[in-house]
């Protein structure tokens, strides 16, 4: 079908609006973006509202956690409507991965971001990143009593003292961690410790809340948690201290969000450009002045004042896209968490 005159004339000005921004964005399609997006969802939503302002480009967005939508587009395959994956951590995005259902990001965009938050490979690209902190009470811990490792938790003196929330899928990018990072039978003698000294909760806040309330000593979260509670009122967090491991420990481990484009997705440059724009400055800006209190990922971007900088936190190594997902599930039953 032949375009109308003011429909090339909309293009037109689009296009030329994306080129005197420094943007080689394409066109808006009539149906835009589907984006499956596990990660929270007001961060992903100033994104897109950022994107579609700056590109005119439509973008519908279908919510879930990382498993959820990871299993759901390996069980739709190459059927899949989805043209982009937002993840909160990389484990779900691997597993999407090794089902060959992603396509390369453009280089363009990769090269926005730097190496260490981004696989080798080039199918996914990191777009933000959260720390593994040990949430602690001050009134029941001392700073000489906070444990040297995240191993240390699953030794007799800790039995009792702290908490965690196994079944989310923050808690198992933890372990898939230190699976790569210690070995399979390191690991399971680690949760069998876990499983006899710590207590269980369902999700990151209800383990905040509870140390907060002296419920328990201590925790294991990520960092964003605490922030985001003492930007709003504090009152799950007042009563608490982070403590960040460091020193290449895998208490000191930094995940990544991933995004990624289906390799079947008809809408190919739209989806490129979203990604473009999330890992671009004006997107990763978003996490410097946002609520979702993430760090920036993008070269030169730089993250909210209030957290403590990635080059400061001593991260270890991680090659994030082998982290194994199922293998970590596997042993967390194994030792009787989940």
């Amino acid at each position: 079908m032949t375009a109308t005159a003011p429909s090339l004339f909309k293009t037109a000005l689009l296009a030329a609006a994306l080129l005197a921004a420094g943007h080689t964005y394409a066109a808006a399609d009539a149906d835009g973006i589907l984006v499956y997006n596990a990660q929270h969802e007001g961060l992903t939503k100033a994104w897109v509202e950022g994107f579609t302002r700056d590109t005119g480009i439509k973008v519908t967005l279908r919510n879930g956690d990382d498993s959820e939508m990871g299993n759901q587009l390996v069980q739709e395959g190459q059927a899949s409507p989805a043209d982009v994956f937002l993840t909160e951590n990389s484990p779900a995005m691997a597993l999407v991965d090794n089902a060959g259902l992603l396509a390369k990001v453009a280089p363009s965009t990769l090269e926005q971001v730097g190496a260490a938050y981004r696989p080798a490979h080039g199918h996914w690209v990191g777009i933000a990143a959260r720390s593994t902190v040990f949430v602690y009470n001050p009134a029941k811990l001392s700073q000489g009593d906070l444990p040297k490792s995240l191993l240390d938790l699953a030794t007799p003196a800790w039995k009792g003292r702290w908490a965690a929330s196994p079944a989310g899928a923050d808690f198992q990018a933890i372990v898939s961690a230190v699976l790569e990072l210690k070995g399979e039978a390191a690991t399971l003698e680690w949760l069998k410790g876990m499983k006899a000294n710590a207590s269980v909760y369902r999700g990151n806040s209800a383990v905040l809340k509870a140390v907060n309330a002296g419920q328990v000593d201590s925790g294991v979260i990520y960092h964003y948690y605490s922030f985001v509670d003492q930007a709003k009122t504090g009152e799950n967090s007042k009563n608490t201290a982070l403590h960040y491991f460091k020193h290449q420990d895998p208490g000191a481990f930094v995940s990544l969000s991933g995004g990624a484009v289906l390799a079947s997705s008809k809408h190919q440059q739209q989806a490129q450009a979203f990604l473009k724009w999330i890992t671009s400055q004006p997107g990763q800006a978003v996490l410097k002045t946002g609520k979702s209190f993430e760090y920036a990922v993008g070269n030169g971007a730089q993250s909210n004042p209030k957290l403590v900088p990635l080059a400061e936190l001593e991260a270890p190594k991680v090659d994030a896209a082998k982290l194994n997902s199922k293998q970590a599930v596997d042993l967390m039953t194994k030792a009787g968490l989940l």
